[in-house]
């Protein structure tokens, strides 16, 4: 049973089945948990948007509903999942680290969201990055006509 998690899976390209399996949890939790979170907020929302805030909402909300296609189609969504990384390790990177390594992140604004980015880990762990770097960053081959 376990062995099996480590074939590779013809109906998803020949990625891992257990990078596929990571990949619906992670669709899952966006969908469910970023998704429910999300969609709240705008639909109950009062009043005008702050421009920004409400890019940032609806950014959000539309990656979480994506994600709901990760579910039926994890391989074609792994953009999603590459959005999903970079944004959180910048995120990390550009304001959380600077704050941790003066001691000043605990207690700020920015705690509660570094700990939540700090998931980001999973998704990292989750994608078939032999898949990605044959898929997204090598020539096409030409394939000669029947």
């Amino acid at each position: 049973m376990l062995a099996g998690l480590w074939q590779r899976d013809a109906r998803h390209e020949g990625v891992m089945r257990i990078n596929i399996y990571l990949l619906r949890l992670l669709y899952a939790l966006m969908f469910f948990m970023l998704g429910q979170t999300t969609w709240s907020e705008i639909l109950t929302h009062q009043g005008s948007w702050e421009p920004n805030k409400a890019v940032a909402w609806t950014v959000w909300t539309a990656f979480a509903t994506l994600a709901g296609l990760g579910l039926l189609r994890p391989v074609k969504m792994l953009p999603i999942i590459l959005l999903e990384i970079l944004y959180k390790v910048m995120w990390l990177t550009i304001v959380a680290y600077p704050l941790w390594s003066r001691d000043a992140l605990v207690g700020s604004p920015a705690e509660s969201t570094t700990y939540a980015f700090l998931g980001v880990l999973l998704a990292i762990i989750a994608v078939p990055w032999g898949y990605i770097a044959k898929s997204y960053f090598t020539w096409p081959t030409k394939t000669k006509p029947a």
